[in-house]
């Protein structure tokens, strides 16, 4: 019975690190870390940029798995929804660039100008129904 256990605690942290192992590769490849540290000019910080990624897995990790409750209320939800949007947002933008998604669609779709509203309307749009989905005012289920 106990080798049962312990076959699902090995395979179960197999596959945890498995995935983890291809989301650091994902980060790291389209260089999320990099590219922010080199628009917004703080290349000092790129640890710290990394340390900030590893423990927010981790805490996410945590909450996932455990019945874990932090009692922070509405502000602090809606300060922790505003770096996770930020963070989401930034993954997006920057597997975008690496793939060069943009300048395929423009030039696609024979744009020249207004490619910036575009890509700024695309990310409120995002925005606004995330905000909508999580107040309950729009619903999924039907």
């Amino acid at each position: 019975m106990w080798w049962r256990v312990l076959a699902l605690v090995v395979i179960g942290a197999s596959g945890g690190a498995a995935v983890s192992a291809g989301i650091v590769a994902l980060i790291t490849t389209i260089g999320v870390v990099a590219r922010l540290a080199g628009k917004s000019h703080t290349a000092e910080f790129a640890r710290h940029y990394e340390t900030s990624i590893t423990l927010g897995a981790l805490a996410g990790t945590i909450f996932s798995l455990f019945p874990v409750t932090v009692p922070i209320g509405k502000i602090g939800v809606l300060i922790i929804g505003w770096f996770i949007g930020i963070f989401v947002g930034v993954l997006a933008m920057s597997l975008a660039e690496s793939l060069n998604i943009t300048s395929i669609y423009a030039r696609r779709a024979r744009l020249s100008k207004g490619i910036c509203y575009i890509v700024l309307g695309i990310a409120l749009g995002r925005g606004i129904g995330a905000f909508l989905q999580l107040s309950g005012l729009l619903s999924i289920d039907g």
